[in-house]
């Protein structure tokens, strides 16, 4: 191969790098051209919203309303206890039995009282006995007196043997009636209509006096103990009535104020009102002692522009609504004011809205301001113009 071959070649070889280089320089130029391209264009997303996803701002009356809680109780029930220490016996109710007024529960085993019973009643026979000896020893004295063989003296002696053996009769007596209420009280009675709630001893136990037995509540009649602080027990008045909501009941329960303490507790400076159920709401739902409940008092009624309170959002340092104006979301900073119910639901009064403005319910979640909307049938909330 001779010289000037060698350098065609060379010459050749760089002619074709060249070409590669230049080709993969326009290339590149080509796809930023088309990038830049891209990214010049804006791009447009639309969100699609439901008649159900809006509201209108409208001015409306409000319930006003406390949020309230506590455990339902019994407004009767009854501990029973035994008045008498012994054996129990006939004790054979459980939980759940249904159970009458004066009906007989149980029984403390009674011979022992029956015992004093008769021990007091002979103690008595005998101290009318010593009535009896006395009342002739006086007797004769008079008479005595009347013939002049005694003084008066011995006469005075025997009317005072008299009356103390007539003292110790009566006192005879007494213990008597002692003993005969330690055997009534040997019987257990309800002393209300109800259901066993507790059973709290056994039958051949012994028991103490005052020993717990049996638990009975009376369901016919419920209510609910809440606590107020100062400041809410001003607004609340006997006779308000509230919307409950009982674990594990499907329907809601409605009930009325029927008392408020009139004093405060000690140490915490709250206040004690009752609210007492509806008795057929309450039987139809199947409540029971020591169920919560939860639910809103209505203390009154105002009336104002309002939300709902659900759509009012908290992630900006000013409270917020989303809305729509001319096919776009606008997010609008608002005013909050009073706090109530519309319809059973929660609403807020606002400040910072026109009437009817279309207001994006929580639902549908945050939108960036700006985002267009189209409605995906026509809705009935937008207003014409909008």
């Amino acid at each position: 191969m001779n010289r000037w071959m060698k350098w065609g070649l060379a010459a050749l070889l760089l002619s074709l790098i060249a070409t590669s280089i230049v080709r993969t320089l326009a290339e590149r130029e080509a796809k930023q051209l088309t990038l830049k391209t891209q990214t010049a264009q804006p791009t447009t997303t639309v969100v699609e919203l439901a008649a159900t996803d809006v509201t209108k701002a409208t001015t409306q009356s409000l319930s006003l309303g406390l949020p309230i809680s506590g455990a339902l109780k019994a407004v009767n029930s009854a501990m029973i206890k035994a008045k008498v220490a012994g054996e129990l016996q006939g004790l054979t109710v459980r939980e759940g039995d249904p159970v009458k007024a004066r009906q007989i529960i149980a029984r403390v085993d009674a011979t022992e009282y029956q015992a004093r019973v008769q021990q007091a009643q002979e103690q008595a026979d005998a101290a009318k006995a010593q009535i009896d000896i006395a009342q002739r020893q006086f007797d004769n004295n008079r008479a005595l007196v009347n013939q002049g063989f005694i003084s008066s003296t011995a006469l005075d002696a025997s009317a005072s043997t008299l009356a103390g053996a007539q003292a110790t009769h009566k006192a005879a007596l007494r213990g008597v009636d002692v003993a005969r209420k330690s055997l009534d009280d040997t019987v257990l009675r309800s002393p209300i209509n109800g259901w066993v709630a507790q059973r709290l001893a056994q039958p051949g136990e012994r028991v103490a006096i005052e020993a717990r037995v049996i638990e009975v509540v009376d369901l016919s009649r419920l209510e609910l103990e809440i606590t107020l602080s100062a400041a809410e027990s001003i607004s609340v008045k006997v006779g308000q009535s509230a919307t409950l909501q009982v674990d594990g009941a499907t329907q809601t329960v409605t009930a009325r104020v029927a008392r408020i303490s009139p004093s405060t507790q000690a140490g915490s400076r709250s206040v004690l009102a009752y609210l007492s159920l509806d008795t057929k709401t309450a039987s139809s739902a199947g409540l029971r002692q020591g169920l919560f409940a939860q639910g809103t008092l209505g203390t009154g009624q105002l009336s104002g522009l309002s939300v709902p309170l659900s759509a009012v959002r908290t992630d900006k340092p000013a409270p917020y609504v989303q809305i729509v104006e001319k096919d776009q979301v606008v997010h609008r900073e608002v005013t909050l004011g009073a706090r109530g119910q519309a319809n059973a639901e929660p609403m807020v009064i606002v400040k910072g809205l026109e009437e009817d403005s279309v207001v994006i319910r929580s639902e549908v979640g945050p939108l960036r301001a700006g985002t267009a909307v189209r409605f995906t049938q026509p809705s009935p909330t937008t207003p014409a113009g909008r």
